[in-house]
């Protein structure tokens, strides 16, 4: 059986889960290869996706726009638009004759937006297809999260995320492609959350498409519990003092750190001044320097693992006041390394966090819940060990890296079986009528 992933990048939510999962496929004997848009890792065997002579050519037409993409550019006709991440992916690729040059048995997509795989190009692959989906953007009409909206379900149009009032707009021209170039393809969905897997058949788009739900893994070996105080002297963290930690990879609005701070400043005036400090890590340091309720500090983007489970094992809570999200990586990461998490009851938080057993569910954006939440956690030290011990058992049972590629792997066999299954059938019926 061959097996060929398709992400744009290496690295990230969805390029980081993507490249753990080509690497654990080949660890386990699987003939796997992965192409990508962004190459961001030393591994020779992962390859650059190529470029036509077309493909080239836009690609110099782009240096001469003003800070935006040949993909992006119907976008500029809606001026006062959300700036969140809006793909159109319209601009052709080169990716079809790489496939069938590859001759995988099966194809694995994961994230191909910012013009990596062109809409129609789907159809032209020609092969059974897996498609991993890490946000809503495969049947949206170009949003990557709807927030509240659920015009997916029906055709899109009148889009909020454009600030649109029009019916025919650009997301009902995006979902009309999609609708036209997918429809009686067989594709197969796998989303690492319930919640998606739950918006994924409402849709119009994937109705009747078949869906799994497969977590996401990570490396419960290297994300592990380590003593809190030693890891506290290795980062110089005070010893004494509770640590509430947060941590985005970039100051993003839908992260929900503008909850964060008032939910923190309410549990400061609660009697917890003295008795907690907060870090955050994955942006530097704003200014002016925002009143979090608490002496606070920036450790700006830690780029390695170990940097990173040094911090989730010296903290005391993890909190993820995200608006919506799909299976954050930092949640189940802190979990693996023992420590308890708060959030807000949205996405596929649910999936990570068992309410008063590994951490806390707030009620939706409510910011008391969420500082009540974070001092429930917080207050009684018997009740916390049974926590963390809760949040460890929940990765290693649902989380291991070795669980979630031989899932994959059973469902490509599978997939590639049906194949040769269905091959033999039409060889034998062609024998017997004597082609």
């Amino acid at each position: 059986m061959k097996v060929l992933l398709i992400c744009n990048s290496t690295k990230g939510g969805a390029g980081g889960a993507a490249y753990r999962l080509y690497q654990n496929l080949q660890g386990m004997g699987v003939h796997v290869q992965m192409l990508t848009q962004n190459k961001e890792v030393d591994d020779d065997a992962v390859m650059v996706a190529p470029k036509s002579k077309l493909v080239k050519l836009v690609r110099a037409l782009e240096r001469l726009l003003p800070n935006q993409t040949l993909d992006h550019l119907p976008l500029s006709f809606y001026p006062h638009r959300d700036r969140a991440t809006f793909s159109l992916q319209w601009v052709p690729d080169a990716l079809a004759s790489k496939v069938a040059q590859l001759g995988p048995d099966v194809v694995n997509l994961h994230w191909i937006c910012n013009g990596m795989l062109r809409i129609e190009t789907l159809s032209k692959l020609q092969k059974p297809i897996v498609w991993t989906l890490h946000d809503m953007w495969a049947f949206t009409g170009g949003c990557h999260l709807s927030d509240d909206c659920d015009r997916y379900t029906d055709a899109c149009g009148a889009c909020p995320r454009l600030k649109s009032s029009k019916d025919l707009d650009l997301s009902r021209w995006v979902w009309r492609r999609k609708s036209r170039a997918w429809k009686d393809f067989n594709l197969t969905l796998v989303t690492p959350s319930s919640w998606l897997a739950k918006c994924a058949r409402s849709s119009s788009l994937f109705k009747n498409a078949r869906i799994e739900v497969i977590p996401n893994g990570i490396d419960i070996a290297r994300f592990k519990p380590i003593d809190r105080q030693v890891a506290r002297e290795w980062l110089n963290w005070p010893h004494k003092k509770k640590i509430v930690l947060f941590g985005a990879w970039e100051n993003n609005y839908r992260k929900g750190f503008h909850l964060l701070q008032p939910a923190l400043q309410s549990l400061s005036k609660s009697g917890w001044q003295d008795k907690v400090e907060v870090v955050v890590f994955g942006f530097s340091q704003p200014s002016p320097r925002p009143d979090l309720g608490f002496k606070s500090h920036y450790l700006g983007r830690l780029s390695d693992d170990i940097s990173l489970a040094l911090a989730y094992a010296a903290a005391d809570v993890f909190v993820a006041p995200s608006l919506q999200d799909n299976l954050p990586t930092t949640v189940m990461e802190a979990i693996a390394c023992g420590t308890p998490c708060v959030a807000f009851n949205i996405g596929g938080m649910a999936d990570l966090i068992e309410h008063q057993q590994n951490g806390y569910l707030a009620q939706p954006y409510q910011v008391e819940d969420l500082a009540r939440g974070i001092a429930w956690v917080l207050e009684d030290g018997n009740r916390y060990q049974r926590l963390s011990q809760r949040a460890r058992q929940k990765a290693e049972q649902e989380f291991a890296l070795e669980l979630f590629a031989r899932r994959y792997q059973a469902l490509f066999s599978e997939m590639s079986n049906d194949i040769k299954s269905e091959f033999c059938n039409e060889k034998r019926t062609a024998t017997k009528k004597g082609l």
